[in-house]
């Protein structure tokens, strides 16, 4: 499995994606999902990828081919608006998908993929976009301004609460972390380390990359601080009719320390090597 979320914010756009590809008892392994298209000063891009590892890699690395090539008649580089990018990036889903099919005659393995795709060209404003299998897209919009991939109902209920489109891009940023911690906490097959990146509208180019480790400190602070203050929330909420009057407000630099962060028991959800 994999969980993978970008957000689209009037200040730009966040992707945010974990790695684990594979989760039983003794292979857990690790593949970038997010994947990084920058021609500075003219567009950037960002492919977050779900689904069958093979078709995932086989799509990107014929995305980097044509890019990469000034005589291919269509690529990343040759489109002047992101929709037009977005259908393009579809039609080589669908035919990695076609590819990677073919590989298996007896057609036992599901080799579907989806992707999120979300950049800037120079003249338009930033952009987000979920790829179906199909190849079919849908935008974000300023009621729903993020999207996800993969094993989204953990991590959905920040998002839902918090981001906007006013929302400043490094809180979205931090709602993005949250929503992959959240998920890690509870589904074994979603896994550090994260990558992130940020494109602030106007800049054409990554503006920030990062990969946080479970010994990052930037990670570890984060996760604390939000188990902290919801533990300290929940304590200062309205106290039902059978309890006694609440407790002056504690300072949750007062609370005493967290446990131990609890690992979920392993199990085996079945050999998941193929997919992303």
């Amino acid at each position: 499995m994999t969980y993978c979320v970008g957000i689209e914010v009037d200040e730009g756009l966040v992707f945010a994606a974990d790695t684990r590809t594979n989760a039983s008892l003794d292979d857990v392994r690790v593949h970038r999902k997010l994947h990084v298209f920058e021609y500075p000063g003219d567009r950037a891009f960002v492919v977050m990828s779900a689904g069958n590892l093979a078709t995932t890699q086989l799509a990107i690395s014929r995305l980097r081919r044509d890019a990469e090539d000034p005589a291919a008649p269509r690529s990343l580089r040759s489109f002047r608006h992101l929709f037009e990018v977005a259908e393009y990036v579809g039609e080589v889903l669908v035919s990695s998908q076609v590819q990677a099919s073919s590989d298996d005659p007896h057609g036992g393995i599901n080799t579907q993929a989806t992707l999120i795709l979300g950049g800037q060209i120079a003249g338009e404003r930033p952009g987000l976009y979920l790829v179906y299998p199909l190849g079919n897209c849908i935008a974000a919009s300023p009621e729903t301004p993020y999207l996800q991939i993969g094993e989204s109902k953990y991590g959905k209920p920040i998002l839902d609460r918090i981001v906007r489109p006013e929302t400043a891009l490094e809180d979205a940023a931090r709602c993005a972390v949250l929503s992959l911690d959240s998920t890690i906490r509870s589904n074994l097959s979603v896994g550090l380390p994260l990558d992130l990146a940020l494109i602030r509208a106007g800049d054409l180019r990554i503006s920030q990359q990062m990969r946080l480790e479970a010994d990052t400190p930037l990670y570890a602070e984060i996760h604390d601080t939000w188990s902290r203050k919801l533990e300290n929330a929940v304590r200062t909420l309205p106290r039902f009719p059978w309890e006694p009057a609440a407790p002056a407000s504690e300072d949750p630099a007062s609370l005493p320390p967290l446990p131990p962060r609890r690992v979920p028991a392993l199990k085996d959800p079945g050999d998941q090597s193929a997919q992303q």
